[in-house]
């Protein structure tokens, strides 16, 4: 039920689809007898558009969940295993093309290689199913063929094929690999996304270590900034609010262990360092 209604109010967790609705209504309304409602409507609706377009807000609301975990530290030891949120792969395009197409979030895979180079013991565990209402195309099936590229051995990758969304890949990975206590794994997403990730695995009882990719702002300087192009500042903007819509949304209905998750001190320490441990 849950899934079926984030679903269907997706669309309006972006700004920039309720700004053109906004405007389009006031389009409407000027054919009308209130057309000096809707004229005023519409210049409203279009100065907003503009000012989150073309301001440093939306780049900034991104900087602060992309901010909220560090790179991960390697120095800490081996991971067992690594695990992969889909997110990335186009699954209706690639089955059209019968071609894996990636996506604007395609690092979440490409850094695949290196870590399995550099830690040849750890499990590599791809995550991700159909993301329609109504199913489809898995992406996991799709990131199977892409990730037998990398020239990785048979059996190195565990691919989870049902997830629909973030909860069901805490969920469904956990009872597919059974996490020991005490094991390492590596959760890898966007950085924008991590916070909700983290989470909902947090919540799930699964104990991961943020390793966040797909970076879209610059850094700390980022709020100084005006956006690139208009389109850029509305996709910050978009792309920020469904976060923290999601993030609301997930803690109020207890999907989520806090409102934003952040890094977990190490035991026996006071104060947060970069490498999530305290001193």
């Amino acid at each position: 039920m849950l899934f079926a209604l984030s679903k269907a109010l997706a669309f309006f967790t972006q700004p920039s689809n309720v700004l053109f609705l906004v405007v389009f209504a006031g389009i409407v309304l000027m054919a009308t007898r209130h057309a000096r409602v809707g004229r005023r409507i519409v210049v409203v609706g279009v100065l907003v558009m503009m000012a989150l377009g073309l301001s440093p807000l939306g780049p900034f609301a991104v900087l602060t969940l992309e901010d909220r975990f560090p790179p991960w530290d390697p120095s800490r030891g081996d991971p067992e295993g690594i695990v992969v949120l889909g997110g990335s792969i186009s699954p209706e395009i690639s089955a059209a093309r019968n071609e894996v197409s990636v996506g604007a979030s395609a690092e979440r895979l490409t850094v695949i290689p290196e870590l399995a180079r550099r830690y040849p013991n750890a499990k590599i565990v791809f995550t991700g199913g159909s993301a329609n209402l109504f199913g489809g195309e898995r992406e996991a099936d799709y990131a199977d063929r892409l990730l037998a590229t990398f020239g990785l051995p048979p059996g190195r990758v565990i691919v989870e094929r049902d997830a629909r969304n973030t909860v069901e890949n805490a969920e469904l990975t956990k009872a597919l690999v059974k996490p020991k206590s005490g094991e390492r794994w590596l959760l890898i997403t966007s950085s924008w996304h991590m916070p909700r990730a983290v989470g909902v695995f947090r919540k799930a009882g699964f104990d991961i270590e943020p390793y966040p990719v797909d970076w879209i702002s610059t850094g700390k300087d980022t709020w100084l900034r005006f956006p690139g192009s208009f389109v850029g500042g509305l996709r910050a903007i978009d792309e920020a609010a469904h976060e923290w819509i999601g993030l609301t949304v997930y803690w109020l209905t207890g999907r989520s262990s806090e409102l934003f998750p952040g890094p977990k001190a190490a035991a026996g320490c006071d104060t947060v360092r970069q490498d999530g441990c305290r001193k």
